[in-house]
């Protein structure tokens, strides 16, 4: 993309309060992951490799729900699969997890889009790596669906969608995956979390995601909720595709079209609605896929969360009163510049109150509007398209959305205090026989929910920050080759502190940290432009857990010429209390 040479494919209440937190702990009292899949790495090895975590098991024996085996893609069709609830593990249960096993066989194909869903619910969300020469890549992928417990409750459909092309244009690798779910029952050890009473799908036609582009800009789904709403979140996963895949390349439209970018600039942003009023902000993770800025970066380590899109969760409590009065209610999903496009699901989750079939509650305070973003363009082309500058766009959003509701147990209110930021610095020069191209990205969002039950305030505040940049040369060398020098570096991060009557409870912190390297060469062909040799290839993958009960995780992988070279487990969690 941005190339106009190629065209890519209180005591009391504090002590219940830290019990709970403990027991629900992700890494609490779980099995270590440190030496949780420390085995599926070869060094020396090009098949794909992450540093990522396995997601945290109970120490009880889980029952297995397999949806799909061995299941082939090599076409547009959708399997489909049923699913039933296992008889030996009717739950609660302390622990759902998803597991995806993927292979790609040896040979030529595109990085492809995977989805899978049950009851038109999106349980699993991502892309998949590219194909090695002469060897079948594989790669494993999880994720925890805990929350959504009440969606395996009953019998129902499902199906997966990983459309592939096999047998044209050279693409000849066909990917096949299998999918489980592990049901880990729930004991006095191991108890089981609070989780949604209601778990429900946008959009729930069967259709699967949404593209949102300029002509459809918004999914929308209305809902008649039950009468006792206490509590509502809407998770979101919104993939950029096609022309925006790397959107945080894209251009302001006086410009993007004479350098062969995309337009709208490089500025994205999910807003979620409530009968059209603005009720939360997402902000959109620079995913890079296998295929993306250059192949040889992303092997065997790909980008952050490359295979395994995580969604983001917006909470819309506040709102909790206005969603119980009896009448439907439209939640609307939109990513503010999207024009082609963005593929997207969300999934609401009710937590009810289960003491009273009808409560009553209002939105005490929302000052949250659509963004309103800053652009300074100063690139310089002349009449040819030659020339170049720096280009910006920044974004602040600062708002207060605050609400109660009167329940079983007293009035609870929520007030949620958010500071949006986001700024994309580009440069761009296009000379005769060069382009490049740069961007630095920060992208952060700091949140305080404050509940306050009678007298007792409990605050989370969390912190969410993508720094991301990258860079690439193409020089068009005299034989017709272009040469392609790449730098990638993305960042995820996330800080989570929970207090209540100012007591500190729990602290965390996720460390998640890519950064690669290379220099591709493109080679002229009868269809355009095939991928060469590439050379000086490195890369690293750092991933680091750790909170203030003691828990810590630590893995780093680095690779070199395609080739994983070395995997360093609890680096930084020896020798020392990890906060």
């Amino acid at each position: 993309m941005g190339s106009r040479f190629l065209t890519a494919p209180y005591p009391s209440a504090l002590l219940v309060a830290i019990a709970i937190l403990v027991a629900t702990h992700p890494l609490h009292s779980q099995t270590s992951n440190a030496s949780r899949g420390a085995s599926q790495f070869q060094v020396g090895s090009s098949l794909e490799a992450t540093a990522d975590p396995p997601v945290p098991r109970p120490s009880t024996t889980p029952c297995v729900v397999t949806l799909l085996t061995n299941q082939a893609f090599e076409n547009f069709t959708n399997p489909t699969y049923s699913y039933t609830p296992p008889a030996e593990c009717p739950g609660p249960w302390a622990k759902v997890v998803f597991t995806g096993d993927f292979s790609i066989q040896p040979g030529v194909q595109f990085d492809r889009t995977g989805q899978l869903f049950l009851g038109d619910v999106n349980i699993y969300f991502g892309t998949t790596a590219q194909p090695l020469e002469t060897l079948t890549n594989t790669w494993h992928v999880e994720r925890d669906l805990t929350d959504y417990s009440p969606l395996f409750k009953t019998p129902q459909a499902g199906f997966a969608s990983l459309g592939n092309i096999v047998g044209a244009d050279g693409l000849n690798s066909i990917i096949f995956g299998t999918f489980k779910l592990e049901f880990y029952p729930a004991n006095f050890i191991n108890p089981a979390p609070k989780t949604a009473d209601l778990v429900l799908p946008l959009p729930d036609n069967g259709s699967g995601s949404v593209a949102l582009n300029a002509t459809n800009p918004e999914l929308t789904q209305t809902f008649t909720l039950p009468a006792n709403v206490e509590g509502a979140y809407l998770d979101v996963i919104a993939q950029s595709q096609n022309e925006e895949e790397q959107w945080f390349l894209c251009l302001p439209n006086s410009i993007a079209s004479t350098l062969g970018d995309c337009g709208n600039t490089g500025f994205r942003q999910v807003d979620v609605s409530i009968d059209g009023q603005q009720a939360g902000v997402a902000p959109v993770f620079p995913w890079i896929y296998t295929g993306g800025v250059d192949p040889g970066l992303w092997i065997p380590i790909p980008g952050v969360q490359t295979l395994n899109l995580l969604p983001y969760r917006v909470d819309l409590t506040p709102f909790a009163g206005l969603l119980s009065n009896g009448q439907p209610h439209a939640i609307g999903v939109t990513v503010y510049n999207a024009f082609e496009y963005f593929s997207t699901v969300a999934t609401l989750l009710i937590y009810e109150d289960h003491g009273s079939q009808q409560v009553t509650g209002a939105v005490t305070e929302n000052t949250l509007t659509v963004p309103s973003p800053v652009v300074v363009n100063n690139v310089t082309l002349n009449s040819s398209g030659l020339g170049g500058g720096a280009v910006s766009v920044t974004s602040a959003q600062n708002f207060t959305i605050a609400g109660y509701v009167n329940t079983s147990h007293g009035r609870v209110s929520t007030r949620i205090d958010e500071n949006v930021h986001f700024s994309n610095a580009q440069n761009v020069t296009n000379t005769a026989t060069s382009f490049a191209q740069s961007a630095v990205q920060s992208s952060t969002v700091n949140a305080k929910t404050t509940t306050r039950t009678g007298p007792l305030a409990v605050t989370k505040e969390t912190n969410v920050s993508y720094p991301f940049s990258v860079k690439f040369v193409e020089t068009l060398e005299t034989n017709g080759d272009i040469d392609q020098t790449s730098k990638v570096d993305q960042n995820f991060e996330r800080d989570e502190a929970d207090t209540i009557d100012g007591y500190p409870l729990l602290r965390s912190s996720v460390l998640n940290q890519v950064s690669s390297g290379d220099t591709a060469v493109f080679v002229p062909s009868a269809t355009g432009y095939s991928l060469g040799p590439n050379t000086g290839q490195s890369s690293q993958q750092t991933y680091i857990f750790k909170d203030s009960l003691g828990d810590c995780y630590s893995r780093t992988l680095t690779a070199a010429a395609n080739k994983l070279t070395g995997v360093a487990d609890q680096k930084e969690c020896r020798g020392r209390f990890p906060w």
